[in-house]
């Protein structure tokens, strides 16, 4: 009888406010590491994209949850990209856009919608071996999750990195108007009734403003080798 050794997988929690960083850092951390990406902000994107598409005032918070229960998401993560589609149309370019950004701001302001996202959020994370990222993972969707980031920046390197990200697709933009609508975002989403943008508790506070996104995502995954180590993670599995 052989002993193997093997790593339980964590569940790895990042959240932080808009332009931080957050996404191209889990991608890699979840590559590096060999776990899954689930990109919560695509599912919010989603939703205000069939709010939009339908017509529907974001504002109507009935109405909106109703688009919410109805939509069936799916995402697929391979390659580097998470592909999305809904209602089994593949939206990936579209819920990029400055609009769908703009409508998955106000749309996850409503508590039902919320509620409908985090009970699917939850379900793709149970398995392990999870790299998830969004505004309320560490303190809704995973509060159990083994390792919680908090990533953040300043204002100004925010709306320049989605001002870059933005141009890169082709888009106008406006640098100033960038950086109000991400000050604007950040008071919508801090000052949100259902799960505002909060750091966890024993969250890691990491400042990527200085830092490009590989060195947040190895720093992350240095985290994440010592929380295996730290509690244990190690356990024997047997074979004949």
């Amino acid at each position: 009888m052989e002993i193997v050794a093997e790593f339980q997988k964590l569940t790895i929690a990042i959240d932080g406010p808009a332009g931080s960083g957050k996404s191209t850092a889990a991608k890699r951390v979840a590559e590096l590491l060999g776990y899954d990406y689930i990109d919560t902000g695509a599912m919010y994107r989603t939703v205000g994209l069939a709010a939009l598409s339908a017509g529907a005032r974001l504002d109507d918070a009935s109405r909106v949850e109703q688009i919410a229960r109805q939509a069936q998401i799916e995402l697929r993560w391979s390659d580097g990209r998470t592909r999305v589609w809904l209602d089994g149309r593949e939206v990936s370019e579209e819920i990029r856009r400055a609009e769908a950004a703009q409508a998955a701001s106000v749309v996850s302001t409503v508590p039902g919608v919320r509620t409908i996202l985090v009970r699917r959020q939850k379900e793709f994370a149970a398995r392990g071996g999870v790299v998830m990222e969004g505004r309320d993972i560490g303190t809704v969707v995973l509060p159990q999750a083994d390792l919680k980031i908090f990533l953040t920046a300043s204002p100004e390197v925010r709306a320049r990195r989605r001002a870059d990200e933005m141009a890169g697709r082709g888009e106008a933009v406006d640098y100033e108007q960038m950086k109000e609508e991400v000050v604007e975002r950040d008071r919508r989403d801090t000052e949100r009734a259902a799960s505002p943008l909060a750091a966890a508790e024993h969250a890691v506070i990491v400042d990527s403003t200085a830092m490009d996104a590989e060195e947040v995502a190895r720093l992350i995954v240095l985290l994440a080798r010592e929380k295996e180590r730290r509690i244990g993670k190690e356990k024997p599995t047997f074979s004949a």
